[in-house]
């Protein structure tokens, strides 16, 4: 009985050990993202959540980004690779996008 009972348990811990570091690190990016996109992205873009506008107007908020219906990590590493008229060809690490676009949707309000 008590072997039932071990043999899950131990099967469980395997599995959140083996997690845990790459857990870990998915929480820290949008942190980075926050970072790399205040020193990248900040001077046209308003990157922070709740403010009122970016700087250059034409440039939208992240907020505003994140909050387009149906918005996507995909969308939004498509729009990182698509040069556009009035954007800097910027030309991003991946693990900078890896960084920014989790930041970007963590701005995506929730429905409560």
């Amino acid at each position: 009985m008590k072997r039932a009972i071990l043999v899950p348990s131990i099967a469980l811990l395997v599995s959140l050990l083996a997690l845990g570091p790459g857990q870990a690190q998915q929480i820290d990016r949008p942190k980075r993202g926050l970072i790399l996109a205040k020193q990248i992205c900040a001077q046209c873009h308003s990157v922070e959540k709740g403010s009122p506008r970016s700087p250059k107007p034409p440039a939208p908020r992240f907020e505003s980004i994140a909050n387009i219906p149906g918005m996507t990590a995909r969308a939004i590493i498509v729009a990182l690779h698509t040069s556009h008229p009035t954007m800097p060809n910027m030309m991003l690490e991946r693990d900078e996008i890896d960084d920014i676009v989790p930041y970007i949707l963590s701005l995506k309000r929730t429905n409560r």
